[in-house]
């Protein structure tokens, strides 16, 4: 019997969607909002395209929905559609229906990508062939083939929304902060609750310890990682620190080549989540002295006259901010002069108010919401753009200071993305004479 289908909204996620089906022999109708969706060009001329306004009688009529990470469940039409014994999914279901390997599963406010790309550089340095997708930017059912030996998903709070069959061999929460509250009512036990279904079929639960709200509700879990030597931790061995599991040392911390104390507990993630899969810890130290970092993420552009510039544009809330920030203060002489500004997506920015003065010596704020992070103390000054502040953070530097682009909030007030404002605060900073 064949399940009257419709994929809603297209873009890269609803595009793979509508590929995967008609590869499996469904051909689906599809729905979009807009007058022009991204992907349009690309859609199979065997699928209908309804655009406008969604309809919750008309979607009503289908068997399943298949709804894009970017759309409310809340929507009236949703929630019509639903109330009629609709089916309503996402891409990541999909993917839980047909996958027949191993999976890990990663979550949480900040670091995803970083770990996600660690564990599967682990997995392949072990000789696996594994699939890396989710919201990493690549889709799931992009990578979904008969001859993977594993996957690694990031998953987005949005993405678990509509997953409920997910089985995965290891899955985390990194961390939890304010994010995407505009979606959740402005309510965090809603952010926290979605971010939750990661453990709902999980065979390994790892939690940060060191941040309660990543710990089931039943407080069970399989392993930990965090500052201490329990479990994945940290350790000393000859007055050196040491990434170590269960207080035996394996890898210097020195050795790692991607910086500051967030990127410390990133990799005992990673280790934790390879371990679930199998990777021998020979490979796993091979990339954890090898990774450098994904772009965007705390990563030096440039130092000029004793002045380092590094760009962590895809910091797109406070909590990554204030990890930023901390990774960065370890051992400097001079200053930290913080770029931040955009979209505040309805966070609360209280939490960078204590690092003014101290740990943050002038924060130059820019974009939409710059006056709400202005707005936090006199040591901050207010731009209309981004590259106002750089002009102005250029003419006030000293040697020993770090300029960091970090700026709490997202990009679209003013770039196409977090990497389109990273890259042009790459080039400005390259610029500079």
């Amino acid at each position: 019997m064949t399940v009257k289908t419709a994929v809603i909204g297209l873009g890269k996620s609803g595009l793979s969607t509508v590929n995967f089906l008609i590869r499996n022999g469904i051909v689906p109708d599809v729905y979009d909002t807009r007058e022009h969706p991204a992907g349009e060009e690309n859609l199979p001329e065997s699928c209908r395209l309804v655009k406008g306004e969604l309809s919750g009688e008309l979607l009503g009529t289908y068997d399943e929905l298949v709804v894009g990470p970017g759309l409310a469940l809340s929507l009236p039409a949703l929630q019509e559609a639903a109330s009629q014994g609709v089916s309503i999914i996402g891409d990541i279901e999909l993917f839980a229906r047909y996958c027949q390997a191993p999976v890990v599963g990663v979550t949480g406010s900040n670091g995803k990508s970083t770990v996600v790309t660690l564990v599967s550089l682990m997995a392949e340095a072990a000789g696996l062939n594994c699939g890396l997708g989710g919201n990493i930017g690549i889709p799931a059912l992009d990578v979904l083939a008969e001859d993977r030996d594993c996957y690694v998903l990031e998953l987005s709070s949005f993405e678990l929304e509509t997953t409920s069959s997910l089985r995965l061999v290891g899955a985390t929460i990194l961390n939890l902060s304010e994010d995407h509250l505009d979606r959740y009512d402005g309510k965090m036990e809603l952010y926290l609750r979605a971010k939750q279904r990661i453990f709902a079929h999980a065979d390994r639960i790892i939690v940060n310890r060191e941040d309660v709200a990543t710990i089931p509700p039943n407080g069970h879990y399989f392993a930990s990682f965090g500052g201490s030597g329990d479990s994945y931790g940290i350790t000393l061995k000859d007055n050196e620190e040491w990434l170590s599991v269960a207080g035996t040392p394996v890898f210097p911390v020195s050795g790692l080549k991607i910086y500051g104390r967030h990127n410390q507990m990133n990799a005992l993630a990673a280790m934790a989540l390879a371990d679930a899969l199998g990777v021998s810890r020979e490979a796993q130290n091979r990339v954890l002295s090898s990774f450098a970092g994904l772009p965007h993420r705390c990563r030096l552009v440039r130092e000029r006259n004793g002045v380092r510039w590094y760009n962590d544009s895809k910091a797109t809330n406070v909590g990554s901010t204030l990890a930023a920030v901390a990774g960065l203060k370890s051992g400097l002489r001079g200053r930290i002069i913080l770029l931040a500004g955009g979209l505040g997506k309805g966070q609360d920015f209280t939490p960078i108010k204590n690092l003014l003065g101290h740990e943050v010596s002038l924060m130059l704020c820019f974009g939409r919401d710059g006056g709400m992070l202005r707005e936090l103390g006199p040591e901050t000054a207010l731009f209309e753009t981004m590259a106002e502040a750089v002009e102005y953070a250029d003419g006030i530097v000293r040697p020993g200071d770090v300029v960091l682009l970090a700026p709490a909030c997202a990009s679209f007030d003013q770039f196409k993305g977090f990497e389109d404002r990273g890259d042009k605060f790459a080039a400005m900073v390259e610029n500079l004479a």
